[in-house]
């Protein structure tokens, strides 16, 4: 606007005639200078307006690449969370198996001993078990001991025959190894059972199997006693029928239930 009215002023001066040229002239530059000095304030600023819309974008730009990592950032945070309450269960759940491994172990050892102490033979059983080797041998006669408590299982064959109560020459052979073991046996009671399969047995000396069975254990006290067994540690026994070790539904089950066992328990 100044430069203008400077230039307006030098036309006026100059067509009235009243200015020197040196007036002119030095009015002339001052237009000039002014111009040049508005032009230069003039790309000044477009330069400005260009550098302030450049930082508008940066600004812009930032702003959305910081909400991209917040966004991550929050993200990451989830997962670490996630992650570690993923971490403090596995260490619970190892722990716990740690736990349960180590009572396994102590279970295993007292499962071990237990068997142990469960199988461990006394001195009577390994006198019996040598005495009767090869009548075990053949199958005729079984022996077991379970917690202090021992068996000698004989197949009624091989004492009596078919509905007798009379023991045979063989039976009586190994009820006299059988005695021999016996008789050093200290602290127990010595109880012969009788047991039978389920077939009736017609009358007779024996009405039922309750008869029979307790005869034929009668019978296998006696020929103990006779072969040098205390008597007062002898007893007998009949079951008859109702103490099955196999159910009574074929002739090799029925053999295996008539049986006389020869128990020894702690008095």
């Amino acid at each position: 606007m100044r430069t203008r009215l400077i230039l307006a002023a030098l036309v006026a001066l100059s067509t009235t005639g009243c200015v020197s040229q040196g007036k002119f002239d030095a009015k002339a530059l001052e237009a000039e200078n002014l111009t040049k000095g508005l032009n230069d304030e003039k790309g000044a600023r477009e330069a400005a307006e260009a550098k302030v819309k450049e930082l508008t974008e940066k600004i812009a730009a930032l702003e959305e690449e910081k909400k991209a990592l917040e966004t991550r950032l929050t993200t990451s945070e989830s997962r670490l969370t996630a992650n570690a309450a993923e971490r403090r269960a596995l260490q619970d759940q190892n722990a716990q198996l740690a736990a349960l491994n180590e009572e396994l172990a102590r279970n295993s050892k007292k499962l071990a001993q237990a068997k142990e102490e469960l199988e461990k033979k006394s001195s009577e059983y390994e006198s019996l078990a040598q005495s009767l080797k090869s009548e075990i041998s053949e199958g005729k006669i079984e022996l077991s001991e379970l917690k202090g408590r021992m068996t000698v299982q004989l197949k009624d064959k091989i004492l009596f025959a078919s509905g007798s109560a009379r023991v045979g020459k063989e039976g009586g052979e190994a009820l006299k190894k059988i005695a021999d073991a016996l008789k050093t046996v200290q602290g127990k009671i010595i109880r012969v059972e009788g047991h039978t399969d389920d077939v009736p047995t017609g009358g007779g000396q024996f009405p039922t199997n309750w008869e029979l069975s307790l005869a034929r254990a009668m019978a296998v006290v006696r020929a103990l006693q006779d072969a040098g067994v205390d008597p007062t540690t002898l007893s007998a026994a009949g079951y008859g029928q109702y103490q099955p070790i196999a159910v009574n539904d074929s002739p090799e089950n029925r053999s295996l239930n008539r049986r006389i066992e020869i128990v020894l328990a702690p008095k």
